[in-house]
């Protein structure tokens, strides 16, 4: 750890200590996905993670390596709130998450079933961070963040490790790896994953139309924010700006942001439905919906793709995906 930002060495230990915890989930490979772009599309199934998503990696890396505190405070618009609650169930503390009231209510079944208390809020006119704040310091917990912490972002590197040691032993060399991005730890993680495991490989992060402040930052070449809070069907998605830590990273490591249209990420949806036969919310969607809309070349190419997530409801996800 250099400067107080994570290191390759940070993600190989995260990796030892989430496993047997979290899952090693696959790396995926359809004929149907393959001949929708004209070159090979390998799917990390984050989705198929422990709680839903990516989120527990990062979780678990943090909690499980505190010591004396007396729970744990995080806020989330639904994938860290799980991946928290398990966490801290697995630790043996009490957990406290501050959630959106629009968060799905799958998210939220989820994250009180794993023995969570949840504080709503108005995600267009209160601020996350100053609630779960104050409740943090009122209790003397420890805050658990979504992105901005060292240990949180080398777990979530640990789908950057698997995913490009998994190709490697298919004897694949990746050329480009797409993911999507709200406050970026799982991007940065995967970049530094990925500047040791295969340099040669292009990472770009997608995220959906009206909430592209990554590509406009990597643009400008400072952290911008986005003009909204809501507005998508990417609810996982929403956070405001990059973060400090991980625009550090992401910025000299990245090939581009990309941006999806709703409507492509509907069918990046149904596309991984019906060819991988997995299930993505529309946030763990929007790298696939990039990659299909051809905003990279993908011809006779390998491109690495996550599927960041699959906490949707199922009422949304059959309305979303009927087709015509």
């Amino acid at each position: 750890m250099q400067d107080g930002l994570p290191d390759f060495g940070d993600i190989e230990a995260a990796a030892a200590r989430i496993a047997g915890e979290a899952v090693v989930t696959p790396l995926l490979e359809s004929a149907g996905l393959n001949g929708l772009t004209g070159g090979r599309v390998l799917v990390k199934a984050e989705c198929l993670q422990r709680t839903g998503s990516f989120k527990f990696r990062g979780a678990w890396n943090l909690i499980s390596q505190l010591e004396g505190a007396g729970g744990v405070v995080a806020y989330s618009s639904g994938n860290h709130a799980q991946g928290v609650a398990a966490a801290a169930r697995l630790k043996g503390l009490p957990a406290i998450i501050v959630m959106p009231a629009d968060t799905p209510a799958i998210k939220q079944a989820n994250t009180r079933a794993l023995g969570a208390e949840i504080v709503t809020y108005d995600r267009a006119s209160e601020a996350r961070e100053e609630i779960a704040g104050k409740i943090a310091r009122d209790k003397g917990w420890v805050m658990v963040p979504p992105y901005e912490h060292a240990r949180i972002i080398a777990g979530q590197g640990t789908v950057g490790l698997e995913m490009a040691r998994q190709a490697a032993a298919g004897g694949v060399s990746l050329d480009a790896v797409v993911v999507g991005a709200s406050g970026g730890g799982l991007t940065a993680g995967i970049a530094l994953a990925l500047e040791h495991l295969s340099p040669a490989t292009a990472l770009y992060c997608a995220e959906p139309e009206g909430f592209d402040d990554h590509r406009r930052s990597l643009e400008s070449g400072k952290r911008e924010t986005n003009a909204r809070a809501v507005g998508s069907i990417c609810d996982a998605l929403l956070s405001p700006s990059p973060g400090e830590m991980t625009f550090a990273i992401n910025q000299p490591r990245l090939a581009g942001g990309l941006v999806a249209t709703e409507a492509q990420v509907v069918r990046a949806m149904r596309a991984a439905f019906e060819h991988v036969k997995i299930v993505a919310e529309p946030g763990g969607a929007v790298a696939l919906a990039v990659v299909l809309a051809g905003a990279i070349a993908t011809k006779r190419r390998n491109i690495g793709v996550v599927v960041s997530g699959g906490n949707v409801d199922a009422a949304l996800f059959c309305r979303l995906t009927a087709g015509d």
